[in-house]
């Protein structure tokens, strides 16, 4: 049993330390830890550089690179290629771990008996480190089809799943995890570790981002999982009214 997280960068100077530190800081060691950073123009090569040294003391396994992308789906796809773990987790430049993640995952694992493509947790949203959600949906297809309901951030993948299904599909900008696991329809198996495993940053989504996540969704939902366009239509106007309502009342 071997860990892979991966990291895509640029221009995370102000953000990039703390996840680091999260990952030195994990109750576990002997896991992977990879860095893709997107040629960034800032100080985040330099922090990078930085804390290099202190993998090896940490015996966690570290590489990292840095060159341009075509964002993060690319970048976590060249992460993928240069990973040798069995499972595979995606941690954003801006998101930290608790300090006992890995080992929680590492004990599910290791003690779970059947077939999984992805193992996830709960996850808090927070902006300026103040808690605004707990993301802790469960995986149900019926759910599932209509929107992602179950925290990304942090879960591992099997490398199986990627070896059936493929990699990410760079042409998405922020949907393309959700198309990912889209691909297995109701046959993705999936496995809820019921405790807060990590922290997002929420960032401030602009309503170009909300428009093209909208848009991005419903391209997924209608070309992989096949999904009728007025089924899809119908979900659409319902979670764009809830958006709507959610940013009138805040």
């Amino acid at each position: 049993m071997s860990l892979t997280i991966i990291t895509a960068t640029y221009n995370s100077e102000l953000t990039i330390a703390k996840t680091i530190d999260s990952i030195l800081n994990q109750t576990v060691r002997g896991f992977e830890y990879i860095i893709v950073d997107g040629n960034s123009s800032d100080n985040t090569v330099q922090i990078i550089q930085e804390n290099e040294h202190k993998f090896e003391t940490a015996n966690i396994s570290f590489k990292w690179i840095s060159e341009s992308d075509n964002g993060i789906y690319e970048a976590w796809n060249k992460g993928l290629k240069l990973s040798s773990g069995k499972w595979v987790s995606f941690l954003g430049s801006d998101d930290w771990y608790v300090e006992n993640a890995i080992e929680r995952y590492s004990e599910t694992i290791i003690n779970n008996a059947f077939p999984v493509d992805i193992i996830y947790s709960n996850v808090n949203l927070v902006n300026n480190e103040t808690i605004i959600k707990n993301i802790n949906g469960t995986w149900k297809w019926k759910v599932f089809k209509k929107y992602m309901n179950i925290a990304h951030v942090g879960a591992f993948h099997n490398r199986i799943f990627f070896d059936t299904y493929g990699l990410f599909d760079e042409s998405y900008r922020i949907a393309g995890d959700y198309e990912l696991l889209l691909r297995a329809k109701k046959e993705l198996k999936t496995l809820k570790i019921d405790f807060i495993s990590a922290f997002m940053n929420d960032g401030g989504i602009s309503n170009n981002n909300v428009n093209q996540a909208f848009n991005e969704t419903m391209k997924a939902k209608r070309e992989t999982a096949n999904i009728p366009y007025i089924i899809c239509l119908s979900d659409f106007i319902i979670a764009w009214l809830k958006y709507k309502f959610r940013v009138y009342i805040n």
